[in-house]
C-alpha cells in the first residue's frame, strides 16, 4: 500500500474544515426586532454572546427600499428594526426575546422615550411558524411576569418588505460614541442592562 502524500492530507483537512464551517453557517438563524431606534437595538445585541451579526433595517411598510428620511417622516409604514443573526447552539430565539423585553419598553404604543411615531413601534417580525409560536408564547409570559406595570402592546407579525438601512447606520454607537443620542440615550441603556447582568461591555 503506497504512502499518502502530506500535501493530500493537508488538502483533505482544509476541505473538512471548509465543510464544517459551511454547515455551521447554514445553522445560523435570524431574528428581526423593532424596539425603538435601531441604533439602540443594534448596540444591545452586539454585546450578546452567540449573536454573530446585527444589521439595522426597515420592515413592515408599503414602500420598497425606503430612505431613512422617508421612514422618519412616518409615511411609509415601516418600523426601524435590527436584523439579528445568531447561533442557536449558543443562544436560542427564546433567549433573544427575553433580552428584547428587557431592552426596551414594550408597553408604550408607537413610542420609546422621546422617540415618537409608528416607526418606533415595538414589533417582532417572525420568519417562520416556529418563531411565530415562540414569540406569542414569550409575549404572553412577559405580560404575566409582572415585570411591566402596563400591558405589552408589541406586534407579532410576519416579516414583510424588509430592506437594509443605509450603510452609515451600521455599528452606529461604536463609531459615534460622542454623538448626543449615543451619550444621553444609548449609553445609559447599555449601562443599565449591564448592571442587570445581560452582558459585559
Amino acid at each position: 500500500m503506497g504512502k499518502i502524500s502530506p500535501l493530500f492530507l493537508i488538502f483533505a483537512l482544509q476541505i473538512s474544515l471548509l465543510i464544517a464551517r459551511t454547515q455551521s453557517m447554514n445553522k445560523i438563524e435570524i431574528a428581526t426586532l423593532g424596539g425603538g431606534c435601531f441604533w439602540c437595538v443594534e448596540a444591545v445585541y452586539q454585546r450578546i454572546e452567540g449573536v454573530v451579526d446585527v444589521r439595522p433595517g426597515y420592515a413592515g411598510g408599503h414602500v420598497k427600499n425606503p430612505t431613512y428620511k422617508e421612514v422618519c417622516q412616518g409615511s411609509t409604514g415601516h418600523a426601524e428594526v435590527a436584523q439579528i443573526k445568531f447561533d442557536p447552539k449558543i443562544i436560542t430565539f427564546k433567549q433573544i426575546l427575553n433580552i428584547f423585553w428587557q431592552a426596551h419598553d414594550p408597553t408604550t404604543l408607537n413610542r420609546q422615550g422621546n422617540d415618537i411615531g409608528t416607526q418606533y413601534r415595538s414589533v417582532i417580525f417572525y420568519h417562520n411558524k416556529d418563531q411565530q409560536k415562540l414569540a406569542m408564547k414569550s409575549k404572553d409570559e412577559a405580560n404575566k411576569s409582572g415585570y411591566w406595570k402596563n400591558q405589552i402592546v408589541t406586534e407579532v407579525t410576519v416579516l414583510s418588505n424588509y430592506s437594509h438601512a443605509e450603510d452609515y447606520h451600521n455599528n452606529y454607537y461604536e463609531e459615534n460614541p460622542n454623538q448626543p443620542y449615543c451619550i444621553y440615550v444609548i449609553r445609559p441603556k447599555l449601562n443599565s442592562l449591564e448592571k442587570k447582568g445581560l452582558f459585559n461591555k
